[in-house]
């Protein structure tokens, strides 16, 4: 098929496509023409090009070496056969023998039983994988990680010619379209609803050339274009530091400060370098080392290093920008219709600011945390954002009708009649809800029966705080200091740390705040602290464990926050504490520093208030030894009930499989506050279900007149206890206490319903 005797390196075969592309012709032509380059050029009997299509169906729409009359009726779906994994995980396969791999798919119209070796790689473009580039041949072939590299390089080519969508599939071998309704599940990372415009993330300028004539002219290309981008991100970074209604919060500024250090990446830049080395142009090795980053990251499990890939990811966008001189060229807004929902595969935090904040509706991920960087800096911003919706590029067409649920993490993509009009009337209950909220904002908390119920907010970035007067409560009861530490490139310094603890005291006023010590490890981790892999990370070395281990970190944090309350009062409690002793170990610590504190003459609180967190079942049974050396208890809701089930909670399969409305944990919250009350320890609840009125009304009926929630949950608590006779309720779940059923869920719900209390 081929006189050639070798195949020959990247820099080569780049020369000869771009000599046939200058030939022209149409898509189709040139395409067929690539394949046969790419054939000769790897001494390869087939080159195939496969190309995505509406549907997610992976169409051959090229081939030189399989047969030509299986063109187009050739089809694969992704995850289907070789093609389609490669489509699925955007990642290079190489095999020996093809035919023996569990996802081999043969396809009799093609012809391809004799053939035994296989290489397939990605075409990506704007993170989007546009189709699948393969070589085959007929002997048992182990191919190079030069060969791989070869075509990855290649399929640069490839992807800039597909872009077009120049390539047409014949309407009767088309497979289904995306014009059907999708309803889309994924995670709660910002709660809140909003209907919008589906806007794809795709930032990625055209790239007009992708051979490169002179590889130094290019180097020196790529050397301005980093130098324009990073005094962009200076600039960005004192425009910011100016903007009031950006940096309510001070972490969205951090975040960008941290990022511009990552730009300085000098692994980065030597690979973009070695890529315009082997024959690309700036463009093209750009976008290349851009793909290979988003490859390594879907076999990254470590959520650190994932987000050092997705920010990298992010400034390659921004180099583009840069190299192709466009239009915001990093440092403007860029333009939205009204009523935006952005789609995006994954984002770096500065990406989200680009956009114009006041079109911008929600946001859906296919990857991301509630701690990632771009929630942080969304949820500065006060949109709803649904994430871990695997595959919603292909689900989603620009110019879509979206809804988005972020309460319950839904969203619905071209919703029927039926449903719009269903959404629209939640859209406007909801907004009609807020309205009545917040005209109770200075009513009291009390019930019908003049029980008064402590309503508080769970914080854990200053945003929160600006949310203190809006939403009336009565002060913070539980701060979450761990945040700010995840999204720091280093530990935060005994200034940075009093500085940030101060002005939560001063945003706070005279309300009261509970500062939760560091509650690390599990699915919240710090950059700069390796904490390794546990096999089980909620039940692992995390928390008060890590503290006590490493104490350092612990006396820091305390050392911070007794000069922060210098004459004030300061609420500190411990995390995940198991037994007497951690806390005992704990609170041992703290003293330590109030002596370090008194020997330099140094400020002290007025008053110093030590509590624990009630997550972990085996501290209840010994509750009354903590009751007599703890100010106050905290029940931490969301842990407390996954180790009561042996349930994780963050696993989809099992995570509904209980009710936080069940018997057994009711009985169990009843007796922690019996022995609260006896002993004369104040208790509150923290956690999900604080907030959720008909879950809240349970705990009032259990005895805890302390709840502490998300601040935007607090105007349908109080608006709930307006009815509230809690003399009776407590009787009614009290009765309820030894049912043996699942849940109490429905039988509360109709002691709601019974007694007009308005959930």
């Amino acid at each position: 098929m081929t006189d050639v005797t070798h195949w020959v390196g990247s820099r080569q075969l780049l020369r000869r496509l771009r000599d046939a592309m200058a030939r022209g012709g149409t898509t189709q032509e040139r395409l067929d023409r690539i394949a046969e380059i790419i054939a000769r050029g790897m001494v390869a009997e087939v080159c195939s090009v496969y190309v995505m299509q509406p549907g997610e169906r992976l169409v051959l729409c090229s081939t030189e070496g399989l047969r030509k009359d299986a063109v187009y009726r050739t089809q694969l779906g992704v995850n289907e056969g070789l093609v389609g994994t490669i489509a699925a995980h955007a990642s290079p396969l190489a095999l020996a023998d093809a035919q023996s791999h569990p996802q081999f798919a043969y396809r009799p119209e093609t012809g391809e039983e004799i053939y035994h070796s296989f290489l397939g790689v990605p075409v990506v473009r704007s993170g989007r994988v546009l189709g699948v580039l393969t070589i085959q041949n007929m002997t048992q072939r182990n191919y190079t990680e030069e060969e791989v590299e070869t075509l990855e390089t290649v399929a640069m080519v490839v992807a800039e010619l597909v872009a077009g969508g120049d390539l047409s599939v014949p309407d009767e071998l088309a497979g289904p379209g995306n014009s059907t309704p999708v309803r889309l599940e994924g995670t709660r990372i910002n709660g809140g609803l909003a209907r919008g415009v589906a806007v794809l993330h795709e930032r990625g300028a055209p790239i007009s050339q992708t051979i490169a004539e002179d590889p130094d002219s290019e180097l020196e290309r790529i050397a301005e274009a980093m130098s324009g981008m990073q005094l962009a991100l200076d600039s960005m970074v004192d425009r910011m530091s100016g903007d009031a209604q950006a940096t309510r919060s001070g972490e969205p500024l951090d975040i960008l400060r941290a990022f511009r250090m990552i730009a300085d990446d000098h692994g980065w830049i030597r690979r973009i370098r070695e890529a315009i080395q082997s024959g690309l142009t700036a463009e093209a090795a750009v976008a290349k080392v851009q793909n290979d980053t988003r490859a390594r990251m879907s076999q990254v499990r470590d959520p650190y290093l994932r987000e050092r890939l997705l920010d990298l990811d992010d400034l390659a966008y921004r180099l583009l920008q840069h190299l192709t001189h466009g239009a915001q060229g990093g440092n403007g807004v860029l333009p939205l219709p009204e009523d935006v929902v952005l789609v995006a595969r994954s984002m770096g935090p500065v990406e989200l600011l680009d956009y114009d904040r006041t079109r911008l509706r929600a946001l859906i991920l296919d990857e991301g945390t509630a701690a990632s960087h771009v929630a942080i800096v969304a949820k500065a911003l006060d949109i709803p954002v649904v994430g871990n919706v695997r595959g919603v590029i292909g689900k989603v067409e620009p110019g879509d009708a979206v809804f988005v649920d972020g309460d319950n993490g839904v969203a619905y993509v071209r919703p029927s009649e039926d449903l719009q009009k269903s959404f629209t009337d939640s859209l406007q209950s909801w907004e009609k809800k807020r309205a009545e909220y917040a005209a109770t904002r200075d009513l009291p908390a009390v019930t019908r029966d003049g029980q008064p119920v402590s309503l508080m907010i769970n914080a854990g970035l200053d945003i929160d705080l600006d949310h203190l007067e809006e939403s009336g409560a009565d002060g913070v009861g539980l701060y979450r200091t761990e945040i700010p530490f995840m999204i720091h490139a280093q530990f935060p310094r005994l200034t940075k740390q009093t500085e940030l603890y101060r002005d939560i005291y001063d945003k706070a006023e005279d309300r009261p705040v509970v500062f939760r010590t560091l509650d690390i490890g599990g699915d919240k981790l710090l950059p700069y602290l390796r904490i390794g892999e546990d096999q089980n990370p909620a039940m692992g070395w995390r928390a008060l464990r890590i503290a006590l281990d490493r104490p350092a970190i612990l006396r820091l944090q305390i050392r911070a926050l007794l000069r922060a309350s210098a004459g004030r009062e300061l609420r500190v409690m411990f995390p995940l504490v198991a037994e007497v002793a951690e806390f005992d170990d704990a609170k041992a610590l703290l003293e330590h520093e109030v002596e370090r504190a008194k020997s330099r003459d140094n400020p002290l609180p007025d008053q110093i208030r030590v509590g624990a967190m009630m997550e972990v079942p085996s501290l209840y049974f010994q509750l009354p030894q903590l009751l007599e050396r703890v100010d106050f208890l905290s029940v931490g809701s969301n842990d407390l009930v996954q180790f009561l089930f042996a349930c994780d909670r963050g696993n989809p399969r099992v995570s509904d499989r209980y009710d936080v409305l069940a018997p057994a944990v009711l009985k169990f919250l009843h007796g922690v506050v019996g022995q609260c009350r006896g002993a004369g320890v104040p208790v509150s609840l923290c956690g999900e279900m604080a907030g959720q009125p008909l879950e809240a009304m349970a705990l009032i009926g259990v005895g805890f007149r302390i709840l502490s929630m998300p601040s935007g949950a607090i105007g349908a608590v109080r608006h709930m206890m307006q009815n509230l006779d809690v003399t009776e309720l407590e009787g009614y779940v009290g009765s309820l206490l030894g049912a043996p059923d699942h849940s109490l869920r429905e039988a509360l719900r109709t002691y709601a319903e019974n007694h007009g209390i308005l959930l």
